[in-house]
């Protein structure tokens, strides 16, 4: 009887421990802020926002998600109605380096290593000079599993937005289902 009680209490230390090491990863990564002063902690919960879009370089494969207010923006036909995002509304581009697929029976690429999180959020009182959108990049070493904000400006000097003004610069749209 005794050895049952000290296998359930090694147990639910082994729990134990391990939520406390996701909690301080958790922490540790939300504790991040760009140098734009944008902080990884506004995009909680990212990972289980909805799909808008994927993207690939000849580097990178990208999957764009986005929060609940900026689906809702786009399932109400912003940018295409002409109407701008809604204050509030984020972004995340995820990327990893690709690599061909040894297991699929055609060519295709596949994430290999993920390695950022290229986050934008509207806010037009602190990035007035972006469109109201703000940008920052956040790195993700793969070895230790931890993030690092970009010390570089994430904005692209926000040239290359310009091209999608009229789309409220964002060049994503919301796919088709």
């Amino acid at each position: 009887m005794e050895r049952k009680n000290i296998f359930r209490v090694a147990a639910a230390a082994a729990v134990l421990v391990a939520a406390m090491g996701a909690t301080v990863y958790a922490q540790e990564k939300y504790s991040l802020t760009s140098p734009d002063g944008i902080a990884f902690s506004d995009f909680k919960g990212y990972e289980d926002w909805s799909f808008v879009s994927s993207a690939r370089t000849d580097e990178v494969l990208k999957v764009i998600v986005a929060n609940p207010a900026m689906i809702e923006a786009y399932k109400a036909g912003v940018p295409g109605n002409g109407q701008p995002f809604p204050e509030g509304s984020k972004i995340v581009k995820l990327q990893w380096k690709s690599k061909k697929s040894t297991e699929a029976p055609f060519d295709v690429d596949v994430p290999d290593i993920f390695t950022q999180a290229f986050v934008i959020e509207k806010d037009s009182k602190r990035f007035p000079n972006t469109g109201g959108w703000g940008y920052a990049l956040f790195n993700y070493d793969a070895a230790t599993g931890k993030f690092t904000a970009d010390p570089a400006p994430a904005d692209c000097g926000h040239s290359c937005h310009v091209a999608v003004k009229n789309k409220d610069y964002i060049f994503h749209p919301y796919q088709t289902r």
